[in-house]
Parts: C-alpha cells; sequence; structure tokens
C-alpha cells in the first residue's frame, strides 16, 4: 500500500522484508490502522514481477468530521491511475530480467487499465470535481492534462498544498496527487490526455471528460504537453508547497511543526547506479545491489534468526566501488531527526519512495550536492510526501522524522531498478518493548523461510 504509513507495524507493510509471501490459493487479511493520514495513495502487488500484470487500485483517506478541509466538497471524486504497460505477461517481463536483460520500452499507457479512449468521466458543466491521480506505472514519468481545462493542485500524498493551478502535472513513478477542475467549458467532450516525459519517443493516450449535456464528440488531436524539458519539471516541482494554515489529519494546521528549525542529527548520502555483476544487469545504491533473503527480514529481526542479513551491511555513503551484491540493512535511531540525500549521477530521471513514512522535500536542484547546498533549502513549507523524484545529474534532499519503529523498504520506483536491486531496509530500531513503541507481531502473521514453524503469539 504505497503511502500508507503503517504505525508501529512494519509486519503489515506487504513487502517481501517484512511480509511472507501468501501461498497460492489461500487468501491474507491485512489488519492496518490509517492514523494521523489523509490524502490519496494506492496500492498494488510487490512480489516478482506482478506489478506488471495490474492489480492496483486507489486508496482513499477522509478527513475526520469536523477537521476543515481547505476547498468546498466537490461535485465528484474520481480515482485515476496511470502507468505505462506492457502486453508481455508479467512472468515474461521477470525471466527476461532474470537472465540480465534490461525491459524495452513499454506498448503503451493505461488510463483506469484502458487503453486510448478507453475511459470516460461525466461531469455537469459549472461543477467542480476532484480527481486523484496516481503513476502506478513501472518506467516512465508521467504528464497529465484535460484539453481546455486548468488543474488546481490541492494535494499531494496526503499533504493539503498551496492551491496552485497548472495547465499539466507531471506526476513521476509512484506518485499521487488530487487536482480540482472546474467544468466550466463549452458543453461538449474533452481530451484528457497522458504521455510520457523524458522519453525520444513519446507515447500519448487518451480519455474522455463527458459533459452530462454535451453537444458533440471530441474533435482535433489531443492537447500537446510538455515531452523532454527537465526544466520545466523541476520549476513546477519546486513550486509544490504545503498549504501552511490548512488542517491535515487534525485539526491544528499543518505548519504548526516546524520541521526547518531542527537539528538534523546525520546525513545520509545515496547514490544509485547501473552495471554489470557476473555478465547480468543490476542496479545498486551506493554500490550495494539488494538480493532478497529467504525470510522476511522483520521476522528474522523478531525471532532473532541470525546469519539472514546484517545491520550495517549498506554505508552511509557512495563510495564509488564496484557494484556487489548483498541483503542490505541500514541501521537508524529511533526518533532522530534526519537528511537523506539523493545523488543521481544517472541520466534518467529517478523517483524513491520510502515506506512508513512522510518526508519533507527540502532541495532539488542540477549537480552534486555538497554542503553549501543547504543554503537553497525550503526551511519554511515544503511539501511532505512519501516519493520524489531526482532529476537526471542532479540531487533531492529530504528531511525525515524517525518516529516509526520498524524494518522500512526505501526503493526505487522504477521496478526493473527495483526488481534488479536498486532498493535496501532502513531499520528504525529502539530497545524498547513498548507496546507504545511497536506492535506484536500479528496473530495471523504467515511464517516462512526459517521462520516457518514458529509462533507469532497466543490468540
Amino acid at each position: 500500500m504505497s503511502g500508507i504509513q503503517q504505525r508501529r507495524n512494519s509486519y503489515e507493510d506487504g513487502v517481501y522484508g517484512t511480509t511472507c509471501p501468501i501461498p497460492p490459493g489461500r487468501n491474507f487479511t491485512y489488519i492496518l490502522q490509517v492514523k494521523d493520514q489523509i490524502g490519496s495513495f494506492f496500492y498494488f502487488p510487490s512480489l516478482a514481477f506482478h506489478k506488471a500484470s495490474g492489480g492496483f487500485g486507489g486508496i482513499r483517506i477522509l478527513s475526520r468530521p469536523r477537521i476543515p478541509v481547505p476547498f468546498p466538497d466537490p461535485a465528484g471524486d474520481y480515482t485515476v491511475l496511470v502507468g505505462d504497460w506492457y502486453k508481455s505477461n508479467h512472468t515474461n517481463l521477470k525471466a527476461r530480467l532474470d537472465r540480465g536483460k534490461k525491459l524495452p520500452f513499454p506498448d503503451g499507457i493505461l488510463i483506469n487499465g484502458r487503453g486510448p479512449g478507453g475511459a470516460s468521466f461525466n461531469v455537469e458543466q459549472g461543477k467542480t470535481y476532484r480527481l486523484r491521480i496516481s503513476n502506478v506505472g513501472l518506467q516512465n514519468s508521467l504528464n497529465f492534462r484535460i484539453q481546455s481545462h486548468r488543474l488546481t493542485l490541492v494535494e499531494v500524498e496526503g499533504t493539503h498544498t498551496l492551491q496552485t493551478t497548472y495547465s499539466s502535472i507531471d506526476l513521476h513513478l509512484g506518485q499521487s496527487c488530487s487536482v480540482l477542475f472546474k467544468a466550466d467549458q463549452p458543453a461538449k467532450d474533452y481530451y484528457i490526455a497522458v504521455s510520457t516525459r523524458f522519453t525520444s519517443r513519446v507515447l500519448t493516450s487518451t480519455a474522455i471528460l463527458r459533459y452530462s449535456n454535451s453537444a458533440g464528440p471530441v474533435s482535433g488531436p489531443p492537447p500537446g504537453g510538455p515531452t523532454i524539458q527537465i526544466d520545466w519539471s523541476l520549476n513546477q516541482a519546486r513550486s509544490i508547497r504545503t498549504n501552511l494554515t490548512a488542517s491535515g489529519p487534525r485539526p491544528n494546521p499543518q505548519g504548526s511543526y516546524h520541521y526547518g528549525l531542527i537539528n538534523t542529527t546525520r546525513t545520509i548520502r545515496l547514490a544509485n547506479s547501473a552495471g554489470q555483476v557476473n555478465g547480468k544487469q543490476r542496479y545498486a545504491v551506493n554500490s550495494v545491489s539488494f538480493v532478497p533473503a529467504d525470510t522476511p527480514l522483520k521476522l528474522a529481526d523478531y525471532f532473532k534468526i541470525g546469519g539472514i542479513f546484517r545491520v550495517g551491511s549498506i554505508s552511509d555513503n557512495p563510495y564509488g566501488g564496484k557494484i556487489y551484491l548483498d541483503t542490505s540493512v541500514m541501521p537508524a535511531d529511533y526518533r532522530a531527526f534526519i537528511e537523506i540525500v539523493f545523488q543521481n549521477n544517472e541520466n534518467i530521471v529517478q523517483s524513491w519512495h520510502l515506506d512508513g513514512y512522510s518526508f519533507f522535500v527540502v532541495g532539488m536542484d542540477g549537480g552534486q550536492w555538497t554542503t553549501a547546498s543547504r543554503r537553497g533549502y525550503n526551511l519554511r513549507d515544503a511539501v511532505s510526501r512519501c516519493t520524489t523524484q531526482v532529476y537526471p545529474k542532479s540531487w533531492t534532499a529530504i528531511y525525515v522524522a524517525l518516529d516509526n519503529v520498524g524494518m522500512w523498504n526505501l526503493r526505487s520506483e522504477f521496478w526493473a531498478r527495483q526488481y534488479l536491486g536498486q532498493q535496501f531496509y532502513l531499520r528504525v530500531y529502539t530497545t524498547s518493548t513498548s507496546l507504545r513503541d511497536e506492535y506484536p507481531i500479528p496473530k495471523n502473521a504467515l511464517l516462512c523461510g526459517r521462520a516457518s514453524g514458529r509462533h507469532t503469539r497466543p490468540l
């Protein structure tokens, strides 16, 4: 569940480092609490390359009654799942990656599971609507736009934003946002267009926005959007800011948490890289290419099973060495307030996601990050989210308060890169055994690998 924080309960996170796979023909019930969260997220299958087969859907966490939302109730609220798509079965794509090959360019873009012109959204003239848009794809950043309509950004991954109006919006892999638009144009059908960003060949798909009193079908070509322009996207990203006076999940204003006044206690610099290991394509973070263990890491931790992973198997800083394979786990102290810098020396856009947390995106710029880069940080109203992009030959810096004990996946949302090693686990640890800090293992937890035959806890 991308963006659901699973407070104190990483057992329910649904990735292989925390949760055993559901055996064929069986089911499993996730028991989770969406505490202190609002906003638009999505779920998807995380194991193997199942994400390429679909199986994703939107998640909406609504504000509690009587907690003000910074815009009137819209006339309609639509989930829009957009993503690039392969005609090949997920098993074929996985086999290709297992052979050490890269994936080809995708075959198309789907909007709510349908190809060009397949999805439609009905509106009434003069009314305002909310779209909750998520990029659920595997490989490409996408641009979203509606012919002749403007989009007002109101929420990003659980944060109410300054209500800036755009002609189109870039959504990088794994990202979600909410926009409002008013059906204020002459009554007819209009194109909704989604196209790939930063690709030499541009894929485009469309859906239909249909006025209830429509006088006719869509006409002309779909609206064009930005294609390879990075500055356009960077400037838009910097303009996405937190609405400091709006309430979030609680009545108090989002700006009452002054993250910019807290001293960071640690800086972690993470550099992604691509290369060959034993003649096969791999991807790495600080030269370590992640390989899954035979037992979920969280279960190994809970049952104190040795030999499955080593805390500290990935460095805080890139050292530029050759890529090597390991089950990488980075230690972190509960309640620390840290800075993470994503350094992207490659020539493609990266998208990074951290499970269990929202973080403040305090800065992004071209070139190499240095300590002097901090002078340009936004320490007042940076957006808090769980997925951030890093532009080619650029860096992005985040602040995160490690207030959630557990084993948390930090990964590339470029799904082939994640599968071939561009991920690791952040072990946020405390010696406390209090239930205030971490819940016990769920009674219905599946046990596999070297945890098979153990007991969760008395019913």
